[in-house]
């Protein structure tokens, strides 16, 4: 059996699953839900490491959930009929309807619980780890990186999370058009976070991991072709994603270490994505608010376009000028600081980076490396050792090694 099967298939389907098994049980049994779903893989790890893979494994997957789920529901019956028959009596009888596992079921559930638990009663925070968990298939691992947080602080906010939902008794299923805007920020949040894990992975040793990257697409192409769902906002994060996914195949070499942009062979990049990011950009351009996500997928846009020249760099500038004021993070303003140097020169650029005092991220030592690369050597060489000792992947090292040895040339 290949090993990376169990891997690859509870990362895409483990979430399709507990969406289902949560919108069937509610949210009062949402660990039962999660539980099951788990107890499929191992079910299925045993099964084919004896029997070998079946024929369609997702199906066998659909089908020994659906078990599990009405095994679960009829020992439950059972056990209440002997304690309390009234009690059973008085119960629907969840275990004769059919577990729907079915593509379109299994979209409307994900729909209902991304608004589901990003109820104005959970504390945003925690919305967006639940979803990381629940419909990301997150590890707490994962989570803690996304959150530049620790694994006990994450499952203590998790857990708090689900007891709010269930205390609240929070139905699953699409708001009203009134609280739609304001559960669908901390939704884009999720698929944005879900595709920058996939993009650039720091949980993992994969520069570029794409099944994520095409979950959060998929994720976000269901709001877009939900009438109520389909936001400008929405457009614009779909539009930002084709843009950056089409530069897939250029962005790591055969050994999977990471490509610079400057260094991409532009003949890889997907024309046919970056049309539909031009397509979504455009449908993204009506009313009258600007979210972070139009700013930076037309930054995107420009960075899929030829030839690299001033006026480009000069655009581009101004747009993360507009995206530091609007939602400054450190990296938005790293990247601007990348642009600053093409536009007025390295010397300002690095005044401007030493400014920022971003002691402790391995990004922040790599820019004063870059910037330093051909003014001083010895700067240069002493930030990406900087930058040596806070990386986290092995793609990363590598690289940094490779700057370093360059400066010997």
């Amino acid at each position: 059996m290949d090993q990376e099967i169990i891997p690859h298939l509870f990362r895409t389907e483990y979430r399709k699953i507990v969406s289902v098994l949560c919108r069937h049980f509610g949210f009062g049994q949402i660990e039962i839900a999660e539980d099951l779903a788990s107890d499929t893989f191992v079910t299925a790890a045993h099964t084919w490491g004896i029997k070998g893979l079946p024929p369609n494994p997702t199906a066998w997957l659909y089908n020994v959930a659906k078990n599990k789920a009405k095994n679960h529901l009829q020992r439950n019956s059972l056990f209440y009929g002997k304690i309390s028959p009234e009690l059973v009596n008085a119960t629907p009888q969840f275990y004769e309807t059919d577990i729907d596992l079915s593509p379109q079921n299994i979209n409307d559930s994900q729909l209902q619980m991304m608004f589901a638990i990003c109820h104005p009663a959970i504390a945003p925070e925690a919305q967006i780890g639940l979803s990381l968990r629940i419909l990301c298939g997150f590890g707490i691992d994962e989570i803690a990186d996304a959150f530049l947080s620790n694994k006990e602080t994450i499952s203590k906010r998790l857990y708090r999370a689900r007891e709010r939902l269930r205390e609240e008794k929070i139905n699953i299923e699409i708001p009203n058009d009134r609280e739609i805007d304001q559960r669908l920020a901390p939704v884009l949040t999720t698929i944005y976070l879900l595709f920058n894990e996939g993009y650039y992975s720091l949980s993992s040793n994969n520069t570029l991991r794409k099944d994520l990257c095409l979950e959060a697409m998929r994720l976000c192409t269901m709001l877009v072709e939900n009438q109520q769902t389909n936001k400008p906002a929405v457009n614009a994060l779909l539009s930002l994603m084709c843009f950056h996914a089409s530069r897939f195949e250029a962005r790591v070499n055969k050994n999977g270490e990471h490509i610079l942009y400057e260094d991409q062979d532009t003949t890889l990049w997907d024309t046919d994505l970056i049309s539909k990011g031009v397509y979504f950009l455009n449908c993204a351009a009506t009313g009258t608010d600007l979210s972070k996500y139009h700013i930076e997928a037309t930054i995107a846009y420009w960075r899929t376009q030829k030839p690299d020249n001033m006026q480009k760099w000069q655009t581009v500038l101004g747009l993360y000028d507009q995206l530091v004021q609007l939602a400054y993070s450190p990296m938005a303003a790293l990247n601007r600081l990348y642009v600053l140097a093409k536009v007025k020169g390295n010397i300002q650029a690095i005044a401007e980076a030493e400014k920022l005092h971003l002691t402790g991220n391995q990004f922040y030592y790599v820019l004063l490396g870059e910037l330093y690369t051909g003014l001083d050597k010895q700067q240069a060489r002493h930030n990406f050792e900087q930058a040596l000792l806070f990386a986290k992947t092995g793609a990363d090292k590598t690289l940094i090694k490779n700057k370093i040895s360059g400066l010997c040339i």
